[in-house]
């Protein structure tokens, strides 16, 4: 088994030649302990050959991996499918990309820079929600030996994960000049909010108090976990878990009436927007009614 390391600086060729036949490859965990004089990596994409059966399977990533760039992860789970021939050859023709900033970090946190790309509106938003749904639903309408890679509709591209990235990226206040803001700072002072609320008893109803234990106790046991994955690596492992506990649509509610959600968006974002609100709560439950099985790699390190 061959693994193709496509980086900024360098293209890493593994041969994994006492490895065994994995068969089927849906995920693949990258990372590095930070050490040496080039700990900063810029990773583009993966390519693992299984020498076997001949099959390649490419892992985009577009990120970087390294404390103090990024979100500062060092660890990071990459989805991936199986390529055709033709796509791997071309990828072996121009193995290293030129130096330029990932095309990930780009639509994962908000700073002021002349070069952002334009944000979605919510009309795109939502119809982006939809079709992330839809393809879920319409995964577990086949017959299971029809069926494809979930992971890769929770986590790949415009999958789930990416949906609600989208949601909460809507209406962002603009941060201090190149301070990146990520979306689990928003959660995470929702969180210190929450759990204040509960120390002074101020609890709207016993629905409101369950749901807020629910979303401190993911919250908590991400945060507490020891791997070394960064800000998006968790926010992707909470969006995972809420969907497999049937517990997306609770936090949508509950974050859009939260103070946080006030001080940290515009007036014009989804997240404030009660009508929207209620049709992205609707959408999310249709999901209620399957049984969504997590891959060990995605909440590894998860007690819960």
């Amino acid at each position: 088994m061959y693994i193709h390391l496509n980086m900024t600086f360098a293209l890493c060729l593994l041969s994994l030649s006492q490895c065994q036949n994995l068969g089927k490859l849906t995920t693949v965990q990258m990372g590095h302990d930070n050490s040496g004089l080039y700990a900063k990596w810029l990773v583009e994409y993966v390519m693992v050959r299984n020498e076997i059966t001949g099959h390649a399977y490419k892992f985009p990533c577009g990120r970087w991996l390294g404390k103090g760039v990024d979100d500062g992860s060092l660890e990071r789970v990459l989805v991936g499918e199986l390529v055709t021939p033709n796509s791997e050859n071309e990828d072996r023709m121009c193995r290293t990309p030129p130096m330029q900033q990932s095309p990930g970090m780009m639509r994962r946190f908000v700073t002021i820079s002349p070069n952002s790309k334009p944000k979605l509106n919510t009309g795109q938003i939502q119809e982006g929600v939809g079709e992330a749904i839809n393809g879920i639903v319409k995964h577990f309408h086949k017959p299971e030996k029809e069926r494809g890679s979930l992971t890769l509709l929770l986590c790949g591209e415009y999958g789930l994960v990416w949906a609600l990235e989208q949601v909460f990226q809507h209406g962002f206040k603009s941060p201090r000049l190149f301070k990146n803001v990520f979306i689990w700072d928003f959660l995470e002072k929702s969180q210190v909010y929450f759990e204040s609320a509960e120390q002074r008893e101020v609890t709207p109803d016993e629905n409101w108090q369950t749901r807020v234990c629910h979303f401190c106790r993911f919250m908590r046991a991400i945060n507490s976990t020891s791997r070394n994955i960064g800000k998006d690596g968790k926010f992707q492992m909470l969006v995972c878990l809420g969907a497999r506990d049937h517990l997306l649509h609770h936090w949508i509610a509950l974050l859009a009436d939260c103070p946080i959600t006030v001080q940290m968006y515009e007036d014009t974002a989804l997240i404030k927007d009660r009508s929207l609100v209620n049709s992205l709560i609707r959408v999310l439950q249709t999901l209620q009614e399957f049984n969504i099985t997590l891959e060990a790699s995605l909440v590894k390190g998860i007690g819960i």
